[in-house]
């Protein structure tokens, strides 16, 4: 047990007794000197692994210069953090929130905007079963994660779900309120389920032909996590509106909305945030940006990817798992037996740090950087606690 008092902290999640100090690259420690692999990294944030060199640079040399001057100035890496979004996405207009669920939370009231002034009112934005689009009143009803139906009633209204991948039932439900589709290119919370680059393309398609906006969730999908700088480059696509978070700070607080110039209709005090573009933060996500962009970055990501992917498939054989999902690194193993917890817990007694989005799935989410030894490392571990929990006889 740690000798940390946590009793202050609310209790809004079950916590393991461990209290962690210190973190490099794929590895953590705790208070008593345990270290750690971590292959959750945050859920997808530490793109480039625990205080790395590039985000502790920045963070000293924008502190010891600015850091906050208020959203109501420009500030030097504001600025140029929108500029390498917009360059790199092909989308004009970057407004930086200080979470995923804010740049999401943001797409919704724009899109509504939009609606309002071309689309004669409509505000319905239709998004996906099982999707994940935030903790924000709402986010959380745009989202169709199971049990949330019931929380914090009333719900916002004029998110209505469909299947993902079925354009038909997609088509069916677009009408005379229909502002919008969001959703997620790979649905990270609901177990690593891909949109397809086919279904992608046919709702870019659709989304233009009824002359609504098609916005892409990119918070657990972008800055690299799927071997491309953004998932929808995958399918050749490009949304009307895209949102950041995670991977674009590097392990500190940064989102963005991001949209095309002509999307952009928001007036003078329908936006803000006393944070939002803070030089601090959007520093990092300059630092960020610029080490992904290297050459070979995204490369060796999708190596990796691959590895990971294999080795996930050759544990999967020897311990009757099902399949490996997801793209780059971001991957689940079906485990096609509600062990999951039980992997979690064990696999961290061994000193590995893995996640359970579904009681039958792991998901991976190792920092960008990760090496070919760590995920071997990763997967001795798995090997073994699978080996302990795995059989179909203890999985009761």
């Amino acid at each position: 047990m740690t000798e940390t008092d946590t009793s202050a902290l609310m209790e809004i999640t079950s916590r393991p007794p461990i209290v962690f100090t210190e973190g490099r690259g794929s590895w953590l420690t705790d208070s008593a000197g345990k270290r750690y692999l971590d292959f959750v990294q945050g859920w997808a944030v530490n793109c480039l692994g625990h205080s790395p060199k590039p985000i502790v640079e920045a963070l000293a040399r924008q502190a010891a210069r600015l850091i906050n001057c208020s959203p109501a100035y420009f500030n030097e890496p504001m600025a140029r953090l929108a500029s390498l979004i917009a360059t790199a996405s092909g989308l004009e207009q970057v407004f930086f929130t200080n979470s995923g669920a804010e740049a999401n939370e943001g797409a919704i009231k724009l899109a509504r905007k939009w609606g309002s002034i071309h689309r004669a009112g409509a505000f319905e934005i239709i998004t996906m079963e099982h999707g994940f689009h935030g903790r924000t009143l709402a986010t959380m009803a745009a989202s169709g994660k199971p049990g949330w139906d019931k929380l914090f009633e009333p719900k916002v209204p004029g998110f209505p779900k469909v299947p993902l991948n079925d354009i038909a039932a997609l088509e069916r439900a677009i009408g005379p309120k229909t502002v919008a589709v969001m959703l997620e290119p790979i649905q990270g919370e609901a177990g690593v389920y891909e949109a397809s680059d086919a279904f992608l393309r046919d709702l870019r398609g659709l989304a233009t032909e009824r002359g609504i906006l098609l916005i892409l969730d990119e918070i657990q999908t972008g800055m690299g996590r799927t071997g491309r700088l953004f998932g929808f480059e995958h399918a050749g696509i490009a949304p009307d509106i895209m949102t950041l978070g995670k991977g674009l700070g590097g392990g500190v607080p940064l989102g963005a909305l991001v949209a095309k110039r002509d999307v952009m209709c928001f007036a003078h005090g329908d936006q803000g945030g006393t944070f939002n573009g803070n030089p601090l933060m959007t520093a990092v996500g300059c630092a960020v940006m610029e080490e992904v962009a290297k050459p070979g970055f995204l490369a060796r990501v999708t190596e990796n990817g691959v590895y990971l992917a294999e080795r996930l498939a050759e544990l999967s054989r020897v311990h009757g798992c099902g399949v490996v999902r997801g793209r780059g690194l971001l991957l689940a193993l079906d485990l096609k037996r509600p062990i999951g917890p039980a992997l979690v817990e064990r696999a961290r007694a061994q000193g590995l740090l893995i996640n359970a989005p579904r009681p039958d799935a792991l998901r991976f989410m190792p920092a960008l950087t990760v090496s070919r030894a760590e995920i071997d490392r990763m997967i001795e571990i798995l090997g073994g606690v699978l080996a302990e929990v795995g059989a179909p006889a203890l999985a009761k």
